[in-house]
């Protein structure tokens, strides 16, 4: 399958589950381009910032929107603190060993993970 289309579609499955349970896409779109595409996990990270600005969330907020479930007030704000803590996460990542910044990913998905089927 050419990489075009191999792209697409993991932008069309991140995007069909973010729409679906509100999950970044972040956390489907970085392993696949780490394990299937061959990334070094900062080129995943960084390529999927870069992806997740205005235009690709739009339409499903703006559907959102119409159902009366976005909080303008509380998304700006979130964005606010979102575009300060990029820069300072991106400027930490880069720095850091791969090794070790993958078991911080994989940390991370471990404990939302265990939060959400055990309440832990």
């Amino acid at each position: 399958m050419p990489l075009i289309l191999s792209y697409s579609l993991l932008g069309l499955l991140a995007g069909a589950f973010s729409g679906l349970v509100g999950i970044g896409g972040g956390i489907i779109i970085v392993p696949v381009l780490v394990f299937w595409f061959g990334f070094s996990q900062q080129m995943a990270q960084g390529t999927t910032l870069a992806l997740l600005v205005l235009p690709i969330g739009l339409l499903g907020a703006i559907e959102y929107y119409r159902q009366g479930y976005v909080d303008l007030k509380v998304a700006g704000l979130i964005c606010a603190g979102f575009m300060i803590g990029s820069l300072l996460g991106a400027k930490l990542a880069v720095m850091m060993p791969t090794i070790v910044l993958k078991r911080v990913f994989g940390s991370a998905l471990l404990l939302i993970g265990a939060k959400m089927l055990f309440g832990v």
